[in-house]
């Protein structure tokens, strides 16, 4: 009987408040709300790992290619160099006015310290020659020089650590052309969060730090055309424009 009384007297409750337009419960103490609530401590967030201040990276200091593979080499701040069997640096002509910029090392380019040199390799080699290029006049790097483990991509934290290797690494070549290959190195290096579909087939200026403008363009990565071969038209085409560009600087 008590309980039928409680329950009659909660639902005349309820409609009194419907009735009167209430759709929220009030606490029995008003309530501050512009009032700052103490920070519990498992909320405090955890610092982000970020890459060494500019001013420490070791790359800041290569005056030379050899210079920066022996900082890379000697490099411990990235866990990826544990896993890896071998740092892979570049392929390809150091003096040649194409540069091309890739995401990560694969299996094979892991086993054999060259980047693209698995199946990604041999389909870039052959775009390469559809447009009369190949490893003597271009030169081949990428942003992360180890190999993330089983292939994944790599993280922002790990893109944030490796990034002033491969900037070093452009400002000391000083190509007349740069290619990125994929969105990994094209968002990267174009400080852009824009996607590939809207990144690739257009001509942008890429600045060193030491004031060098650089002719750049973005376009799908290899790897991506194994697995969608119908994309390829569009790298022929990107890649026509590569020679279209370097043409016109030759003259």
């Amino acid at each position: 009987m008590v309980a039928d009384m409680e329950t009659k007297t909660l639902l005349h409750l309820l409609d009194w408040y419907q009735s009167n337009g209430i759709n929220s419960v009030l606490h029995d103490q008003p309530r501050n709300r512009l009032k700052e609530e103490p920070v519990q401590e498992n909320q405090i967030p955890q610092p982000i790992l970020r890459a060494p201040v500019s001013h420490e990276h070791p790359a800041l200091a290569c005056q030379t290619l050899q210079q920066l593979k022996h900082a890379m080499l000697d490099f411990e701040g990235c866990d990826l160099k544990q896993s890896a069997m071998n740092l892979v640096f570049s392929d390809g002509n150091p003096k040649a006015p194409i540069m091309l910029v890739g995401e990560a090392p694969g299996a094979d380019e892991d086993r054999q310290g060259l980047p693209f040199v698995g199946q990604s390799g041999q389909l870039l080699d052959k775009v390469l020659k559809s447009v009369g290029l190949d490893r003597t006049n271009t030169y081949i790097s990428n942003i992360i020089p180890w190999r993330p483990p089983g292939n994944r991509p790599p993280t922002t934290q790990e893109i944030a650590l490796c990034q002033p290797f491969i900037q070093k690494h452009i400002e000391l070549v000083q190509p007349k052309i740069l290619v990125f290959l994929g969105g990994v190195a094209a968002k990267t290096l174009l400080n852009s969060n824009d996607g590939i579909m809207r990144l690739r087939g257009i001509w942008r200026d890429y600045a060193t730090h030491d004031g060098l403008a650089i002719k750049a363009l973005a376009t799908f990565h290899p790897a991506y055309l194994l697995r969608s071969p119908g994309q390829k038209a569009l790298v022929w085409q990107d890649f026509l424009k590569v020679e279209e560009m370097l043409k016109s600087n030759m003259k």
